[in-house]
């Protein structure tokens, strides 16, 4: 954690403006305050003794709406509790509520209202402040785990989740919305699915600060989700992707492995996003074990993974009767990759020899081999459609598996 920085920068705003201030994660554990103990009272004293909000000074706080704010608000004092009136600063980036900004009234006669008036003037100081609390550990906040795990389970159709995800405002109150499922194919990745999952997490929020289409993020064990705004634009997402990668190296400490993201279609309600979540995991996963596809996956160019990504499709073992037969006759893997490549490619022999390094003459020679071995044209009709879903149901059954529960 950046300690020392966030202490500075709470510092220098409470120079600025005259009075005592204290931070707090979103779930009332003191970060950092200032030196300026003026005006302290008891509730600010006990505070930085204890380190944790009591119970009975968070329900006033919460009870003026500043888990809900995204501006300023001023919190009366309480006699009873001990406590001056103070403004609350909720601290944000891209929407994720990272903590509060606490500045301290005086006196029961120095009006909210000043404090309001100056605020602006130190604006800039408290977004870097906001930046530097995203940096540190707030990934693994019980605040932030629990409102991850909220939008996981609605993702994955829990009825109770959905409802809650309605009054989220991430969400904007309605759609439609995609969603992006993001995946490193890397041995790198740890066996503790807990680790997995905060790394999945942090990088997420790390990969995606100052991203406007995205709109929030979680992560779990082998991938992190996020909620995009529908017009988000490839570009958008390979620079999302060129942030994992780097963020990898710096929170792992390894280079990245490769990184495919998978892009639903737009989801107009809550209630869709289960199906949005499916569409994504099958075009990442579409997109993991296919080279011939881009890095940036949406959905609509799977082609015919759409159709084996279907719940219940399960593809005979063998492909089918030519299927097997060439899959035996090749024994040096030297006609199938030929194969599946012309297929992709529109049939252009130039290509395939290009991209194989191979003479066009080797093509032709490969395709005769072929031929003769199943007895018809591989390049015909219904052969050609058997033989290229045989190929791509055999990608397919070394996809990743991601858990569903």
């Amino acid at each position: 954690m950046q300690n020392q920085a966030i202490e500075d920068v709470v510092e220098s705003i409470a120079q600025k403006l005259g009075r005592g201030l204290s931070l707090e994660d979103p779930d009332g554990v003191l970060l950092a305050y200032s030196s300026h103990q003026t005006s302290a009272d008891r509730v600010r004293v006990n505070f930085l003794l204890s380190k944790k909000v009591p119970a009975d000074v968070s329900e006033w706080q919460l009870r003026h709406g500043i888990a809900q704010a995204v501006r300023a608000v001023a919190v009366p004092a309480n006699d009873d509790l001990g406590m001056l009136g103070r403004v609350c600063v909720p601290l944000l980036v891209r929407g994720f509520r990272v903590g509060y900004l606490w500045v301290q009234q005086q006196s029961t006669d120095d009006p909210a209202a000043e404090i309001l008036a100056v605020l602006p003037s130190v604006r800039p100081t408290i977004d870097r402040l906001a930046e530097l609390l995203l940096e540190t550990d707030t990934a693994s906040s019980a605040r932030r785990t629990q409102r991850e795990a909220t939008f996981l389970a609605a993702c994955r159709g829990v009825a109770g989740a959905v409802d809650e995800l309605r009054g989220w405002r991430e969400l904007g109150g309605h759609g439609p919305w995609r969603l992006a499922v993001v995946h490193e194919l890397s041995d790198g990745v740890g066996d503790d699915p807990h680790e997995a999952a905060l790394l999945h997490r942090t990088l997420a929020l790390q990969a995606t600060v100052g991203v406007a289409p995205v709109l929030f993020s979680a992560g779990a064990a082998a991938f992190s989700v996020l909620l995009c705004a529908p017009e988000v634009g490839r570009s958008v997402l390979e620079h999302v992707l060129d942030g994992y990668r780097a963020e990898v190296a710096k929170r792992a400490g390894r280079p990245a492995g490769r990184m495919v993201l998978g892009l639903s279609e737009p989801a107009a309600d809550p209630r869709s996003l289960e199906e949005a979540f499916q569409q994504a995991q099958h075009a990442v996963q579409a997109g993991a074990v296919d080279p011939n596809l881009a890095r940036v996956c949406p959905y609509s160019d799977i082609g015919v993974y759409q159709f084996l990504g279907a719940v219940g499709w399960q593809a005979p073992a063998l492909g089918s009767v030519h299927f097997a037969e060439l899959s035996e006759a090749d024994r040096l893997d030297e006609l199938l990759p030929v194969l599946e490549l012309l297929y992709d490619k529109n049939g252009s022999v130039q290509d395939v020899a290009a991209q194989l390094h191979l003479h066009r003459s080797s093509v032709y020679n490969r395709l005769s081999r072929i031929r003769s071995v199943i007895g018809v044209d591989p390049l015909a009709g219904m052969v050609r459609l058997e033989l290229h879903l045989a190929l791509k149901a055999r990608r397919w059954r070394s996809r990743p598996r991601f858990e569903q529960s």
